[in-house]
């Protein structure tokens, strides 16, 4: 199966239909189902089942879907340098950041640094922990920022911030006169939680186990930000990493530490094969700045 049928059979398992995935490809639609029948015989099983004039992808394609998401992340990336050195633009960074980070440190110091090298050109992305990793061993991110970090090979790391997760309550909370909130202060009332399986939820659940207290969420979800935003709305409490608290502070969301603490370190990660470039480096000094400033310290909305 060659790139082309790749791209094409990306655009059906997006769209499910052979029209709007040739809108997508400015092709025929009759070209679309020709390439999905030879792709078809060539793989020697089926990739679509018809329901209801929608195209399902059976698991076979789905999984190549998922498998083939580096080879796009990869072409793109060199259809970009290409295109820079043709402007004259060769000045990129690529870098990738955990949504936390993203809003608590990178963005900011981003800003700074643009504002110092307006014709550098940045590839931005916003992932998961796992897509961070990738990113980084795939060459596809010259910088990875993520909350947390487990040991990896070929993987170079260094701390730009140390903290520890916090409690996030609507202003009208039972528990808001408390300066501190503990997992058993949560018992018995409504609680967002973060998803399972997800880093910092795994350290959630932990940390209430630890402490004896069971963990009965009203609400899971997978990011902070996401807790953040349906804790201001008056959902429920919840705990998060201080650097999502900060970003939602004044949207009438109140902060208190929490105990048992639960560490939250920020770190840098790229890889240990491939030396940075000097814009790599002068983005990282840009980076350790911003993270000097305290952008965990959390900010109380005002009642």
């Amino acid at each position: 199966m060659n790139l082309r049928q790749l791209e094409i059979l990306r655009a059906v398992i997006r769209h499910r239909t052979t029209v709007a995935a040739a809108d997508e490809l400015a092709l025929s639609q009759p070209a679309i189902s020709n390439a999905l029948k030879a792709m078809e015989s060539q793989a020697g099983f089926a990739l679509f089942e018809r329901v209801n004039n929608r195209l399902v992808p059976t698991a076979e394609a789905l999984s190549l879907y998922k498998e083939s998401d580096a080879i796009f992340a990869l072409h793109a990336k060199l259809e970009n340098r290409v295109r820079d050195f043709r402007e004259a633009h060769s000045a990129r960074l690529s870098i990738v950041a955990t949504p936390p980070l993203a809003s608590g440190i990178i963005s900011p110091a981003l800003s700074r640094f643009l504002g110092r090298r307006p014709r550098t050109r940045v590839s931005f992305d916003v992932r998961r922990y796992e897509g961070i990793i990738d990113g980084v061993l795939s060459g596809t991110a010259e910088l990875g920022f993520a909350l947390g970090l487990s040991q990896h090979a070929g993987i170079a790391r260094e701390v730009l911030h140390t903290g520890e997760m916090v409690c996030v309550l609507p202003p009208d909370h039972p528990l808001i006169d408390r300066p501190l909130i503990s997992a058993a202060d949560l018992t018995g009332l409504p609680f967002i939680g973060l998803e399972r399986g997800t880093r910092l939820g795994d350290a959630v659940r932990e940390n209430f186990a630890s402490a004896g207290v069971p963990f009965r969420p009203t609400v899971e979800v997978r990011y902070c930000n996401t807790a953040c935003m349906l804790a201001a709305a008056g959902v429920g409490a919840a705990v998060v990493d201080p650097m999502s608290a900060r970003q939602h502070g004044g949207q009438a969301l109140v902060v208190r530490p929490f105990t048992p603490k639960i560490p939250s370190v920020a770190y840098v990660l790229w890889a240990k094969e491939a030396p940075l470039s000097r814009l790599a480096k002068a983005f990282l000094e840009q980076v350790r700045q911003a993270s000097q400033t305290d952008p965990t310290a959390p900010q109380v909305a005002t009642l």
